[in-house]
């Protein structure tokens, strides 16, 4: 099993939208993906599930009780069962100094593509995470290395129960204890960027945290954790970048955005690959892995009909030249996920 975090400092990227449409696309090339909602916001889990799936889950006190043998209030049946848990409902006991991490069944999407959900509760996880972190050093402080250890425990459990090839994990855009403790589970990570200012310096500060994050892991953590409590390598390799394009308005014509596309391969080998004094070059730019279009008249359409955007028929309002688009929208993502899995060396 390979884990790949979906990962920007900088919010509204698309990083959500890509998971999910990657998640889709490898499924049906026979891939065995677990996507696992880490970002406290909950978004992706919201794109796979629908509202009663969702008051189920989060045990809506307003929602109507739920029972697993009858269909939700669409008449299609839920996929949560009473076996289905949340990420936050996972830590609980961690947070409640009552034991260990709960473990929850996947929840299946798709024929071989599963979600761990996220939750709004996770986000009180942040302080508990945050005091864990120095108290782990010496790994003599159990508690504490549960608590730091405890994600990375949830996703390869998950993974397991379900024989996953890949996880992909999406996190919040932030660098806060939580990302910490999500990414240093992630074997790889790939960072879906704007070309613009804000995605710059977003490259320039997660880079040198993520270097300081592996080295503090690896260097000091990770040799002294007891063999008995399951701990991540904390790899966190930087797979590459996709360059999410967005809609040219006339106040930001192209030259612009040319001007900041061209900045990001040095911005990358510098302050994410640590290569500061060495010139750009062809090797370099083989972190560029792919630019996705926009493809923002297919969106209110997919949110709709709650599939992924290369899904929607002509039932779904894609009709005449935005069947086409949705034509070249499979497609990119098709050659996209083969790209990703080529570089992680997942067979198919």
């Amino acid at each position: 099993m390979i884990s790949l975090a979906m990962f920007n400092n900088k919010g509204g990227v698309g990083k959500t939208t890509l998971t999910y449409h990657l998640a889709h696309m490898m499924q049906r090339m026979g891939v065995r993906v677990l996507a696992a909602d880490l970002d406290p916001q909950s978004n992706l889990t919201a794109a796979f599930l629908d509202e009663d799936d969702l008051a189920a889950l989060w045990h809506e006190p307003q929602s109507p009780a739920w029972n697993p043998v009858q269909p939700s209030l669409q008449g299609i049946p839920t996929k949560v069962t009473s076996s289905s848990g949340t990420i936050a409902q996972a830590v609980r006991p961690i947070m409640e100094g009552i034991g260990d991490v709960a473990k929850f069944d996947p929840i299946r999407i798709a024929e071989e593509l599963w979600l761990v959900p996220g939750d709004l509760d996770l986000s009180a996880f942040e302080d508990k995470l945050s005091d864990a972190w120095p108290r782990t050093f010496p790994g003599n402080d159990l508690a504490a290395v549960r608590t730091t250890t405890a994600l990375h425990r949830i996703i390869s459990s998950a993974a397991d129960n379900v024989d996953a090839d890949l996880v992909l994990i999406d996190v919040g855009p932030n660098l806060g204890a939580i990302n910490r403790a999500a990414l240093l589970t992630a074997d790889a990570v790939l960072m879906p960027l704007a070309a613009d200012l804000f995605s710059l310096r977003g490259l320039r500060n997660l880079g040198p945290t993520l270097r300081d994050w592996r080295s503090i892991w690896q260097g000091t953590v990770l040799p002294r954790i007891p063999n008995d409590i399951a701990s991540p390598q904390g790899t966190m390799l930087p797979l590459g970048y996709i360059i999410m394009q967005p809609t040219m308005r006339l106040d930001r014509p192209v030259n612009a955005y040319r001007r900041w596309l061209e900045r990001i391969p040095s911005v990358f080998q510098s302050a994410v690959l640590g290569m500061e004094n060495e010139a750009i070059d062809n090797q370099s730019r083989k972190y560029e892995i792919a630019t996705i279009r926009n493809y923002q008249s297919l969106m209110p359409l997919a949110h709709d009909a709650r599939k992924p955007m290369f899904d929607l028929r002509s039932a779904d309002g894609a009709i005449g030249s935005t069947q086409t688009l949705v034509q070249r929208c499979y497609a990119d993502f098709q050659r996209l996920s083969e790209d990703i899995l080529n570089r992680l060396k997942i067979p198919r």
